[in-house]
């Protein structure tokens, strides 16, 4: 039996906290900032796992033996390079244009941290979108600011709607938090998830 009993969810992510209460876990949302350097020799797919890593090491000496921690990051891959946050409209401009008529990967690093134990979880989600005009293009940008997404966009907005023609993997993970292998790890730290 788990003596698992209060979960902490370290993200400011709107998102990520929709997702989780949709769940119906009870947690509690604390964040701290972190630096989000990694090595520069990480291959991409390596690169999310680690940040999330590194969100969790800030909590080092906190956690008590009844919280369990959950943090994450998500990254964009296209043609094996890492797609970020756009740094302005120009950038998310860019970035779409460069998703438009390709596959990309969404890869989501999920870690949960007790006192004593750490469990790490890369997830990956194909998106495959359409050829996008560029007006297309501007009117989501302009309209939707996508500025504080991996990518330039989200995948339950307009431009997901009407430029993504198929996903392989979890539509939740490319929002940015794959909550159905979330759910899984919980249950396999002895949460009961159904109370």
């Amino acid at each position: 039996m788990s003596n698992i009993s209060h979960i902490i969810l370290a993200s400011s992510s709107p998102r990520r906290q929709q997702l989780m209460k949709e769940t119906g876990i009870a947690f509690e949302v604390r964040t701290k900032n972190t630096d989000e350097v990694y090595p520069s020799e990480l291959k991409v797919e390596d690169i999310p796992v680690y940040l999330a890593q590194l969100k969790a090491a800030a909590f080092k000496g906190e956690l008590k033996a009844t919280d369990l921690l959950i943090t994450a990051d998500t990254i964009v891959s296209l043609h094996g390079q890492m797609i970020g946050k756009p740094h302005d409209r120009a950038d998310a401009i860019r970035i779409l244009s460069g998703l438009s008529g390709n596959k990309h990967t969404v890869i989501t690093g999920l870690c949960l941290t007790t006192a004593c134990e750490q469990k790490s979880i890369p997830v990956f989600t194909d998106v495959y979108f359409r050829n996008l005009d560029k007006e297309e293009i501007i009117y989501y940008v302009d309209k939707y600011k996508p500025f504080d997404k991996a990518g330039a966009y989200g995948i339950q907005e307009w431009i997901g709607y009407v430029g993504i023609e198929r996903i392989d993997g979890s539509f939740y993970n490319v929002m940015g938090l794959p909550v159905q292998t979330l759910y899984r790890e919980l249950k396999a730290f002895g949460l009961n998830m159904c109370e």
